[in-house]
């Protein structure tokens, strides 16, 4: 997943502060998330997807499609 979600960040030309901002938390622990140290929750799970406006099957990994 957090190759997905640099991807898709990088793809759209957001920045991590960017991200975290919108999805309420800090840049430090977005960053984890990238990393691949943490995974989201399942209703940041949701914001991400709705941002990206891809399916959480893509996000985890279960798919190669949007």
């Amino acid at each position: 997943m957090n190759e997905r979600l640099k991807e898709l960040r990088i793809e759209r030309k957001l920045s991590q502060r960017q991200v975290a901002e919108y999805l309420g938390i800090s840049t430090r622990a977005y960053s984890h998330y990238e990393i691949g140290d943490r995974e989201p929750s399942v209703s940041l799970l949701i914001k991400l997807c709705d941002l990206y406006d891809v399916t959480a099957d893509y996000l985890i990994g279960r798919t190669d499609g949007y």
